[in-house]
């Protein structure tokens, strides 16, 4: 089994909140695009709480709305090994290098957990200042109803 890379984290210094997935899945490393597979509800749940299509844009086309909402994203994993794409499968994972969040986002206060394998690292973001949010994986093995998972993301990020 090889290692995998994760992606670079998606951030600038409007950033006021990220979200922590654990690791893209195999379609988004084929891909190399967050959230890449189709039935994942990630970014049917952004485009609803920015009131944007952005499941229907290009892929680069989103990321000003994202950005513009002071939202970054990254991956709590930098590498790990896996076969397939669950996170119950994740091996050997080295954690990306929080420290750089300071840099990266200085007027960054909230980091929300994309499903509970990222919020394992709960802990050492809030022990770093972040108030810290465990929201309800956007991945399709997670079958909670759309509805709820909305309304708990717009709850955790803030946004009305």
């Amino acid at each position: 089994m090889s290692t995998l890379r994760g992606f670079a984290p998606i951030i600038d210094t409007r950033a006021r909140t990220l979200i922590l997935g654990s690791f893209p899945s195999e379609a988004s490393l084929k891909a190399q695009q967050y959230y890449a597979h189709k039935q994942n509800q990630f970014w049917k749940i952004m485009g609803a709480l920015l009131n944007q299509s952005l499941y229907e844009m290009d892929y680069a086309a989103r990321w000003p709305y994202i950005q513009a909402a002071g939202i970054a994203v990254w991956d709590v994993y930098a590498t790990c090994e896996r076969e397939g794409s669950l996170d119950s499968d994740i091996r050997l994972g080295v954690t990306n290098d929080f420290a750089r969040l300071r840099t990266l986002a200085p007027k960054l206060e909230r980091v929300c957990f994309n499903g509970q394998t990222a919020a394992k690292f709960q802990r050492l973001l809030h022990d770093m200042d972040y108030e810290v949010h465990v929201l309800p994986s956007s991945s399709p093995a997670y079958t909670l109803a759309f509805d709820r998972k909305f309304a708990a993301w717009r709850e955790a990020l803030l946004i009305a």
